[in-house]
């Protein structure tokens, strides 16, 4: 491992880049033990914004060009919007740089299978930033179901809910630009449930064999707004603001998934279940501290606050108790990724599990245009 800090090149700086931001400046404070970074070159394109998100974040550099800022940095992070996913991410492994890309992988399966043979060709680590997995609670669910606590899976229950395109008026974004997003709540939100689902259960049922998908547009177009707020133009939205899935796990497990951008009521509900011959196991994103276990013989389920030994991140953070909140997640995250960079390890959730994940939002987007159960192939 080098004594030298590792120069982080970030692409993007809106939700995301705040997000890994924080994470990156929090990980000194918390994580003695986590590899010394210096935020070293943001990317963009307004330089204005640019400038601006460079100083608030801590980065001493900034450039227009992602393929400069790869020839500059250790680490490139790759938090654009879905359709810079490939290039620049292909790029920075050919030329020997780790790599952790946001989810979904690409917006398509032909630009997520391009960015699983880079990395598979790269010598160096690469990760799909499914942070979810890094939840304490979620980790102490994966162990109990490893451990045979709820028996045989049966059956998984996801669903990701939001309510922020509830109004038929509501801007127009890239998120709704089939060429830009690949999908809309389908890779938005679809791909968090999917890929928790098979981080949670994967090593007992199995991959997903085959699926039966819905989506559904609802708002057929929206408002493009100019800088006060007034309406240019209308544009077409082309991507789905819902769907449901059936899935068959090669086990003979069955999975149901369902996301949406237009629950409303629904800030931002992750929750997922997992029912076994011997119990179960709940979970809700907006209570992320707690798991809710139920064990053969119970009467009902019990709360878990999993803010103590079962927390693998308890000793870096507050006493038993004092919880933590979503941004933690990215810090765990974070530290994983560099401490895989910095002793040359591997990271999960890899490309080849983001690959995986497309794989089946693929076959739902195939199995919702034949109107039939398709193979995940």
């Amino acid at each position: 491992m080098t004594d030298e800090p590792l120069k982080i090149g970030v692409l993007g700086y809106r939700f995301m880049g705040n997000a890994h931001a924080n994470a990156m400046a929090r990980l000194p404070m918390f994580f003695p033990d986590a590899p010394a970074i210096e935020r070293h070159t943001l990317v963009g394109r307004d330089e204005e914004a640019l400038a601006e998100a460079a100083d608030r974040f801590g980065f001493s550099h900034t450039e227009t060009d992602w393929a400069d800022a790869i020839e500059a940095v250790d680490v490139f992070y790759n938090l654009g919007p879905n359709h810079v996913h490939v290039d620049p991410s292909v790029a920075a492994l050919e030329a020997g740089v780790p790599v952790l890309c946001e989810k979904p992988l690409a917006p398509t399966l032909e630009g997520a299978e391009r960015m699983r043979e880079a990395a598979a060709d790269a010598d160096v680590p690469s990760g799909c930033a499914f942070n979810y997995r890094f939840v304490p609670a979620i980790q102490h669910a994966r162990n109990l179901i490893a451990d045979g606590e709820i028996g045989e899976i049966r059956h998984v229950r996801g669903r990701y809910l939001q309510d922020w395109l509830v109004d038929p008026d509501a801007p127009w974004a890239w998120r709704m630009d089939a060429d830009l997003a690949g999908s809309g709540a389908l890779g938005d939100l679809g791909a968090h449930s999917i890929d928790l689902a098979g981080f949670l259960v994967g090593n007992a049922v199995g991959g997903i064999d085959r699926v039966s998908g819905h989506l559904e547009t609802f708002v057929e177009e929206r408002p493009v707004l100019d800088d006060d707020g007034e309406v240019e133009e209308y544009r077409d939205v082309t991507v789905d603001d819902a769907f449901s899935a059936q899935v068959a796990y090669e086990s003979g497990a069955m999975g149901t998934f369902e996301t949406s951008r237009f629950a409303t009521g629904h800030k931002n509900d992750h929750t997922i279940e997992v029912h076994g011959s011997k119990g179960s196991l709940r979970f809700s994103l907006e209570r992320l501290n707690e798991l809710e276990v139920l064990r053969e013989g119970d009467r009902g389920y019990e709360t878990v606050l999993v803010t103590d030994e079962s927390d693998p991140y308890v000793d870096h953070w507050w006493p038993p108790g004092h919880v933590l909140g979503w941004e933690h997640t990215f810090v765990h995250e974070n530290y994983e990724f560099l401490s895989a960079v910095a002793e040359g390890g591997e990271f999960s959730p890899s490309f080849e599990d983001g690959y995986r994940v497309q794989r089946t939002l693929d076959a739902i987007e195939r199995s919702d245009e034949r109107g039939e159960w398709v193979s995940v192939e």
